[in-house]
């Protein structure tokens, strides 16, 4: 029995395997304390130290602290109450603690910050140019702030010198990491044969002792004696199946570890290619954007059409004193009470039921729950796609003559005026693009593919959604469109016949001269229609002139019979006297469904230089009949317009104002339209869109009265601005003759005691609305027949 103990010694000393359990790691605490428990136990007393003056206790062994400090921000307003919050090496301010969830006001890296503190209550926070003066409300306070910010500066010095080891090996660490598998493999499969080796040996010598127990038991030996052999040799039975069981585990445990590490290799392969993917990702963006902020330096001031926000102040040292405003934050912060903060806030619902808050001028956000309404893929709409239905579509212009360079100077037509009559004043084609009145309100037309999304959706509110945007694409045009259209003579018209192409054909014709009033009308077979009267009224304001147009919109979808209207917002073109001309829209619209009562609500804001909005900004709301608000409408008028589906609503805590804001929760925003880039070489065809560019071009069979035909406006395009001008007078000064006529008609008639009716639009007839009560210029019909008998007795010649 020694003997084979000693052989089993000897042949199964077996070193500790890799995978055993080894003992449990030492746990690493920072220098400055004495261990990890005690660190959490500082933290969460400091957190519990500034409850006194907060409302957030960090959690225990969390590495986050909050609480109020105030902050300097200028000598106009001194110190401020902020709600700070350190975490992850980060310290961050607020102004109240609901802004955390959207809106962070400055944070400071505590790794490259220098903390120093100035008296019993200060902290002065200093990095890369960037200095927070803090006063606590008490000295014991600041001593519990200054050594969070310590420990959480140390840990984030640790963290990056750990970040730098690391980050320098990259490929060799894969190398390394792949062979100590494949080493690890080897040995357990070592160990494997060494135990294999050690069974068979306790299976022969197992066996060897079970023969010679049973040749005892055969020997003649005392009852007492015999019992103990027996129980020996079941000992030894029990012994040889636990020792193959033993292997069994172990080979199975192989196995199990051969095909986890394949797994293993295959997923540490998958982050590292993950990793060097994201890398490459920040380092372009990196380039990017000091290739942006290169160019934004190097750029030429900005112009009037062009507002710019205040310039960025010059970079001082690295620790400006108290009377310089802290950061650039401050500067736009003195400006508050000018900007009309919005009345809710929209809150981004993500996968994993976490929020992620996005200011209400935001167009874009990330992650969110497909549905019915977002379901399809956040890029530009087919409808917007205008390579669409491309084989129907005759082929168009696309270039028109380019603007003559002359030059317009004010003294010299003023000059020309002196002595004349006010009313018989020509205002020269200098002023004018080469469209009419009546050209520009068909431009409306342009992204008539979103009312034929829109007649396809089944719920009115979405439908509501495609309305509003329509109605803020008609603004997109306008951005550089500087130049007045020419002013419509009485009974002029323009049609656009687009049926063949897109399924729709327009009709506008001139009303009325004063006040100068054009009525519109537009069939689609693809199931709405659209008809308007625009009045325009304007007032010259010393360095802005406003423009008002007067007059609903109308549009009706056949299928559902939903009703819509609404008016169009003012348009303001600055610096009339000096500067660069450039134009912004402001107001509101207000979109009422008539049959449904459900309503939309849109906010065009106005420029601001003192303003943290992005220009040109439009907000809304959609809701139904009980104003319960089920869509978030955000974007620029000049650019694009999102919709987010609002999934859940609650009240916020109150702001700065003390008014209490809603807190809306919604899908990812869907965009619902974006502008058409413009055409090559705009700038020298008066920044005309692809449809402007088509809009005079000559069409056949089309009315005496059309605007094609204006001769003044056609060689204006065709640039002899000089010949066009000697003919607007002209047509104006035979305008005028035919309104001396009219008037002279209507004494006479006056005198007679006879009924004069005046002068009646060919096409249009006066009507009082049955959904609005408000009468208006409405199609009578006949047009499109005359157009194909070619029968146009009925129009007044005008030219």
């Amino acid at each position: 029995m020694s003997l084979l103990l000693l052989e089993l010694k000897s042949t199964c000393s077996i070193r500790r395997s890799p995978f055993a359990s080894p003992d449990p790691p030492p746990t690493s605490y920072p220098a400055s304390s004495s261990s990890a428990p005690a660190v959490d136990r500082r933290m969460s007393d400091q957190g519990k130290g500034s409850a006194s003056s907060t409302a957030g206790v960090p959690a225990p062994g969390s590495d986050t602290y909050k609480g109020w400090l105030f902050k300097w921000t200028n000598y106009l307003k001194g110190y401020q109450r902020r709600w700070f919050v350190l975490s992850n090496g980060l310290l961050s301010y607020y102004r109240t603690q609901a802004e955390m969830a959207h809106t962070c006001r400055g944070t400071i890296n505590l790794a490259t910050a220098h903390i120093d503190t100035e008296d019993a209550c200060n902290i002065v926070l200093s990095s890369g140019g960037r200095t927070y003066h803090l006063k606590a409300s008490s000295e014991v306070e600041r001593q519990r702030w200054v050594t969070a910010l310590e420990l959480a500066k140390a840990k984030a010095i640790r963290m990056m010198h750990d970040q730098s080891d690391d980050s320098g090996d990259e490929e060799p660490a894969s190398q390394s990491d792949r062979s100590e598998i494949q080493g690890t493999l080897k040995t357990l499969a070592s160990k494997l044969d060494d135990l294999s080796t050690c069974n068979d040996l306790i299976a022969k010598h197992g066996a060897a002792l079970q023969r010679s127990l049973s040749e005892l038991e055969g020997l003649r030996v005392p009852v007492e004696g015999g019992e103990k052999i027996k129980a020996v040799n079941e000992r030894a039975t029990l012994f040889r199946i636990t020792s193959n069981a033993m292997i069994n585990a172990c080979r199975d445990f192989l196995d199990l570890a051969e095909t986890h590490s394949r797994r293993w290799q295959r997923a540490l392969q998958h982050e590292r290619e993950q990793r060097s993917r994201l890398e490459e990702t920040i380092e372009q963006l990196a380039k990017q954007h000091n290739t942006l902020e290169r160019a934004w330096r190097e750029g030429p001031p900005l112009t009037a059409n062009t507002p710019a926000i205040a310039p960025a102040p010059a970079k001082g040292s690295e620790r400006p004193q108290k009377g310089e405003a802290s950061d650039e934050d401050e500067d736009t912060e003195y400006f508050d009470a000018m900007e009309d903060a919005p009345a809710f806030i929209t809150v981004t619902a993500t996968d994993h039921t976490q929020h992620k808050r996005s200011v209400s001028n935001l167009s874009g956000a990330s992650g969110g729950h497909p549905s019915d309404w977002n379901h399809d893929d956040n890029v530009s709409p087919t409808c917007n796609d205008s390579s669409a239905g491309k084989e129907l579509r005759r082929s168009r212009r696309s270039r028109i003559p380019d603007k003559p360079n002359y030059s317009l100077n004010l003294w010299s037509i003023m000059k020309n005026c002196i002595g004349k009559e006010l009313s018989k004043i020509p205002m020269p084609v200098n002023f004018n693009e080469p469209l009419s009145m009546l050209q520009r309100l068909t431009e409306d037309l342009e992204y008539h593919e979103l009312l034929d999304k829109a007649a396809r959706c089944d719920s009115s509110l979405e439908q509501m959604c495609y309305v509003a945007a329509f109605s803020v694409s008609s603004y997109s045009t306008t951005v550089h469109r500087t130049a007045k259209p020419f002013n419509p003579l009485l009974g002029e018209t323009y049609e656009l016949d687009r049926l063949e192409e897109y399924g729709y054909r327009s009709l506008c014709e001139q009303v009325s001269h004063h006040p100068p009033a054009a009525a519109h009308h537009v069939q689609s077979l693809r199931g709405w229609s659209l008809w308007q009267e625009i009045t325009i009224s304007s007032k010259f304001r010393g360095k802005y002139l406003s423009i008002m147009p007067l007059g609903a919109i109308h549009l009706q979808f056949h299928a559902s019979g939903n009703h819509y209207v609404w008016h169009k917002v003012t348009s303001t073109v600055h610096n009339i006297i000096v500067g660069k001309l450039w134009i912004d829209q402001s107001g509101d619209i207000d979109i009422v469904n008539h049959k449904t009562k459900e309503t939309c609500q849109l906010k065009f804001s106005p420029y601001s230089y003192f303003s943290r909005d992005v220009p040109r900004k439009v907000t809304g709301m959609v809701m139904d009949t009980d104003s319960q608000a089920h869509y978030i409408l955000s974007g620029t008028w000049d650019d694009k317009m999102e919709s987010a589906k609002i999934v859940q609503s609650s009240r916020g805590n109150s702001g700065s104002e003390g008014k209490q804001k809603t807190v809306y929760q919604t899908l990812t925003p869907k965009l619902l339209w974006k502008k058409y880039p413009l055409p090559e070489n705009a700038e020298q065809m008066y920044y005309f869109s692809s449809l402007a560019l088509t809009l005079n071009e000559p069409e056949e069979s089309m009315g005496p009265t059309d605007s094609r035909l204006r001769p003044d406006q056609r060689l204006m395009e065709a640039g002899r601005w000089d010949e066009a001008n000697v003919e607007k007078q002209r047509l104006e000064e035979k305008q005028r003759a035919v309104r001396r006529r009219r008037e002279a008609e209507a004494n006479s008639a006056l005198e007679e005691g006879r009924e004069y009716e005046g002068y009646e639009p060919v096409w249009f007839k006066k009507r009082t609305d049955p959904a609005t009560g408000e009468a208006s210029f409405v199609y009578a019909g006949g047009y499109w027949e005359a157009k194909e008998k070619q029968d146009w007795s009925r129009c007044p010649q005008i030219f």
